[in-house]
């Protein structure tokens, strides 16, 4: 037997280019279809196990996909924002338990969540170090986002302006990091939290500034009448909170009417669950009420769809491929006549001959197959994270 491999090896080493040429059309016949299936049915559970936590959500009319996709997963654009008061309409319902969300603005790469302290019992995530959400003006960082800046708890960090041409829109808030979350193989690892009312004093809707009654602010002060005090140009807002100054900063306007990207909704039971779906149902309505599986289930459809076309065609092109490879080999075998027939003159057996040649074409599937089987098992490591990344835009 080891005459035979020794020949087999001599034979593929020394015609390199075809060996190479033949496994790699091995290794894509039988990867292509494994590969695939491996990352699609992964990346499906990957999914849908945050969805299948997640029983509905309200937000802005539109598209329920990029709903679903920024409320579970904080990687599309956000979308349209709704106001406060669904928020305070859910709640007072009595039928479900409601998180608000705010994530329209960044901290460079990752995005801003703002919300109340609800969230983090809700998805059990954990501190690691630090404190919880306790001020205005304090975040907490997901373990991913703590590790890429290079920040901790105790540190502080800036918000990114949504439009840096918006000089009177948000103003970049220097937040204070009050506590960093442990890992959770999550899209909450790469979230910076706040308070969702520090998610409205970046956004603009609250500020803070000197005393204009204090002698010392004369400077700033435009016109007095009684006790109201309008102040000029040169009064300088606050871009970071803290004790000293929190309580000069306040906001304007109704606070039902503050913005929301959407509202996480944990119904009591089935009943409450739709009671509360019918609720939105009017063409009166400005919101609307989603379940988010029922949403990623219609995304995977479509992609299934699309990996049983794919699918086929690869199998086509493996079977067009595959016949190319045997008539690869029957052709070398005519080619390497003169080789069969000088083998049997120096003493081969017709058996040992054919055993030769079976056991090259043997190896050159069974590397093709080992290299398919590394891939996929590559695969089945990084390609559900590739495709949620393409996925997520």
């Amino acid at each position: 037997m080891k005459d035979i491999l020794f020949m087999v090896g001599q034979y593929l080493s020394f015609y390199k280019v075809k060996t190479s040429i033949l496994v790699l059309s091995i290794t894509l016949i039988f990867y292509l279809p494994a590969g695939l299936k491996v990352i699609v049915d992964q990346s499906a559970d990957s999914l849908t196990s945050r969805a299948v936590a997640t029983p509905l959500i309200v937000g802005s009319k539109g598209s329920s996909l990029e709903l679903v996709l920024n409320s579970l997963y904080f990687d599309t654009k956000a979308p349209e924002t709704m106001r406060y008061r669904h928020y305070n309409r859910i709640t007072q319902s009595g039928l479900a338990t409601a998180i608000p969300l705010n994530s329209r603005f960044r901290v460079g790469q990752f995005q801003i969540i703002g919300t109340t302290l609800d969230y983090f019992d809700y998805r059990g995530l954990i501190l690691a170090e630090g404190g919880n959400l306790s001020l205005l003006g304090d975040c907490v960082l997901g373990a991913k986002a703590s590790q890429k800046m290079g920040l901790s708890a105790g540190d502080e960090v800036m918000s990114s302006p949504e439009n840096v041409f918006n000089l009177a829109g948000e103003y970049p808030l220097n937040m204070h990091i009050s506590g960093v979350l442990e890992y959770s193989d999550s899209p909450d690892d790469d979230a910076v939290f706040v308070d969702i009312k520090t998610a409205w004093v970046i956004e603009g809707l609250a500020h803070g500034h000197v005393n204009l009654a204090e002698p010392e602010a004369a400077a700033g002060v435009l016109k007095q009448e009684g006790n109201v005090i309008v102040g000029n140009a040169s009064v300088t807002q606050y871009n970071q909170i803290t004790v000293d100054n929190m309580d000069s900063f306040h906001f304007h306007g109704d606070p039902d009417g503050f913005p929301l990207t959407a509202i996480i909704v944990i119904p009591h039971n089935e009943k409450s669950s739709t009671i509360l779906r019918g609720k939105y149902l009017g063409d009166e309505e400005d919101v609307q009420i989603v379940k988010p599986l029922e949403v990623m289930n219609e995304l995977l459809e479509t992609i299934f769809t699309v990996q049983s076309y794919v699918v086929t065609a690869i199998v086509v092109i493996g079977l067009s491929t595959l016949a190319t490879s045997v008539l690869v080999f029957l052709l070398s075998l005519r080619l390497r006549k003169r080789e069969i027939q000088t083998m049997h003159k120096i003493g081969g057996s017709r058996r040992r001959i054919l055993a030769i040649l079976a056991s090259e074409i043997l190896a050159v599937l069974m590397l093709g197959a080992s290299i398919s089987l590394i891939l996929t098992i590559i695969t089945a490591k990084f390609g559900p994270a590739i495709l949620k990344g393409i996925l997520l835009g």
